[in-house]
């Protein structure tokens, strides 16, 4: 077993040196447990040229917010975040192309651009207007590229720990995106599914603040559909490979035009996309609504802290 592979599967979000792995246990929550099989009744999938989109929605009425997923997670990663804001808009949560449970062809490209453009057919396939968008991760990355292609179509951009131009993909997950090139990303991955501890106390440690919270539940719900046929381990690869080069490359003077709020809400003990990202993005949007840092807060935050995530983002639907 290599540690560093485990580590370097932190959704983009590990670093490269290896770290020794904690000893955490795994937790009867049947709570938690319950929210994933919740979770996967309330799936459902839309068909669009680009495949079967799996997605999650919660609420109702005119206004929609759509939430972004990082990498290798899914819509799952917002279920508290919708439970809390369900009565405020209709909110969804799609699974990104090459993640999660979508389903699309072989050849179909998995680039942050493509996903910008897979969104947008998703927001009219719902009969959406303008969306308030809530992003993580690589879904920081798309939420930027979709906020420049579809400036009408964003109403408020919440970006939580993510990609910024000049950090993209960040040399920090050099690690995993060398497996997802040699085609070893999916072995690993394949492994929490038989050692579930051990995806605790690495990947957990690593990017959650408290990765008792994984149960095997959650755990199985993230991993599995990653690994499920050898078309879907190809996918998984090809996700990573479109990661780099840089898919934000050159967009920073654009960004500077959008009329857009923005505001950030940033894990502060994260190690890869650190404090200075969010500082960066404060600078560059002219209608910044500034930075909330969460101390205790690694890659993953928006799972372990939902309260901040709805406080915030009913603040910023305020703005």
């Amino acid at each position: 077993m290599k540690r560093r592979n485990f580590l370097s599967l932190a959704g983009n979000a590990l670093a490269a040196s290896a770290l020794t792995p904690l000893s955490i246990a795994a937790p009867a929550s049947p709570a938690a447990t319950s929210e994933a099989a919740q979770f996967r009744a309330a799936r459902r999938f839309a068909t669009l040229q680009y495949g079967r989109i799996a997605y999650v929605e919660r609420g109702a009425g005119p206004a929609a917010a759509l939430f972004l997923h990082g990498a290798p997670l899914n819509g799952l990663q917002w279920r508290g975040a919708l439970e809390r804001l369900s009565p405020y808009r209709r909110c969804i949560a799609p699974d990104f192309m090459g993640l999660g449970y979508s389903e699309v062809p072989a050849g179909q490209s998995l680039a942050a651009s493509a996903q910008a453009e897979m969104l947008a057919a998703l927001l009219d396939k719902l009969g959406t207007g303008a969306v308030d968008i809530v992003a993580s991760d690589s879904g920081g990355a798309v939420a930027q590229l979709f906020l420049l292609r579809y400036p009408q179509r964003v109403r408020s951009l919440m970006l939580t720990n993510c990609d910024i131009e000049p950090h993209s993909p960040p040399a920090e997950i050099a690690p995993v995106l060398e497996m997802a090139r040699n085609g070893t990303l999916a072995d690993d991955t394949a492994k929490w599914l038989t050692d579930k501890a051990l995806a605790r106390s690495t990947f957990g440690a690593a990017v959650f603040h408290n990765p008792s919270q994984l149960t095997d539940d959650i755990i199985e719900y993230y991993a599995a559909p990653l690994v499920s046929s050898p078309l879907r381990r190809t996918q998984y690869h090809e996700f990573h490979n479109a990661l780099s080069p840089n898919p934000l490359a050159g967009i920073e003077a654009r960004l500077r035009l959008s009329t857009v709020p923005v505001r950030m809400v940033w894990g502060a003990s994260d190690t890869i996309f650190t404090m200075a990202d969010a500082r960066y993005l404060d600078r560059l949007f002219p209608r910044s609504q500034g930075i909330r840092a969460i101390p205790e807060g690694k890659l993953f935050f928006q799972e372990e802290f939902p309260d901040i995530i709805a406080e915030e983002a009913r603040r910023l639907w305020k703005a």
